[in-house]
């Protein structure tokens, strides 16, 4: 399998949006939102078996996790700049440096807090978490990510191959 550095966004902006869209599957709401801003074209069957394996270890890690409600309700329901907000609680999963399984972490939040902002009925909010979520990834991941094998170094670090 081989990695390039544009394979390595594509898999982690389709994984994103697994992600998320798997927290949504159980809202009963139909304020659920579609989520087309990003339209990530994955090119191969190969990319795509490994988001979903990926998005299956990310389920596991977060609900291993005890996740912080805390910081999910905080971006949720206070005045002032979401945006800030959600990048508190990344900043807090990253305060000890990146790993495989804070990566996990954040993807497995941005889903929960996707959820709480449809029960809040404010379902635009799910598109900007989205957003959000490959900023933070593009701007601050990416670059670990490729240092680190890529995503196929995520699968092997924890034992897994496609």
């Amino acid at each position: 399998f081989f990695s390039d550095s544009s394979t390595d966004e594509r898999i982690g902006e389709a994984l994103i949006k697994e992600v998320i869209q798997e927290e949504l599957r159980d809202v009963t709401s139909e304020d659920v939102p579609p989520l087309t801003p990003l339209a990530v074209e994955l090119k191969t069957v190969q990319e795509q078996k490994m988001v979903t394996q990926l998005g299956i270890m990310i389920r596991i890690i977060g609900d291993r996790v005890k996740e912080d409600k805390d910081a999910i309700d905080g971006v949720a329901c206070c005045s002032g700049s979401k945006w800030d907000r959600f990048k508190d609680v990344a900043d807090k999963v990253f305060h000890h440096g990146i790993t495989w399984e804070r990566i996990a972490v954040l993807f497995y939040v941005a889903g929960k807090l996707a959820v709480r902002m449809v029960e809040a009925h404010l379902p635009q909010s799910v598109r900007e978490i989205l957003m959000w979520t490959v900023d933070f990834f593009r701007n601050n991941l990416l670059g670990w990510i490729r240092e680190h094998g890529g995503w196929y170094g995520m699968l092997s670090s924890w034992g897994l191959c496609l």
